[in-house]
């Protein structure tokens, strides 16, 4: 008997058809644009969304907009300031700025508190001017050491 009053109860609802057009262009925003877009709108209300802001980051980065990515990384430190990974990510955020001195800064700071992927560092995109410099050598030997 159950099931029939819950049968009968939505059968007897009938929704509303409505019809609407979208006239705000952000919702014409496709792919990364609206990720970055909607990720922004997360972060008005949460500014400190740790998540968020990691997403966000990545997406400018991905779009080319590695100023807006180098800020997140930033904020991202100040938030949580002992994370290797976050270190690893600001150091490739001023790497892709060609800022060479900041980059390898991070990348110590990033191999101090714990990172260890040599693999990865070797791979990076990201960190491709910073492979002529000795220093960069001299950071992957550290890793290894570990």
């Amino acid at each position: 008997m159950e099931t029939k009053v819950k049968n009968r109860f939505f059968n007897s609802i009938t929704l509303p058809n409505y019809e609407f057009t979208i006239k705000s262009g952000a919702f014409k925003k496709e792919g990364e644009e609206f990720t970055i877009w909607f990720l922004e709108g997360i972060l008005e209300k949460n500014p400190n969304y740790i998540d968020c802001l990691m997403y966000l980051g990545n997406a400018y980065t991905t779009h080319g907009m590695y100023e807006k990515g180098l800020q997140i990384d930033q904020k991202l430190c100040s938030l949580r300031p002992k994370d290797p990974i976050i270190h690893y990510n600001l150091a490739c955020s001023y790497a892709l700025l060609k800022n060479t001195d900041a980059a390898f800064d991070a990348l110590e700071k990033a191999i101090m508190l714990g990172y260890k992927d040599f693999r990865h560092l070797e791979r990076d995109k990201d960190l491709a001017y910073l492979r002529e410099d000795v220093r960069y050598r001299k950071l992957v030997e550290k890793i290894k050491q570990r």
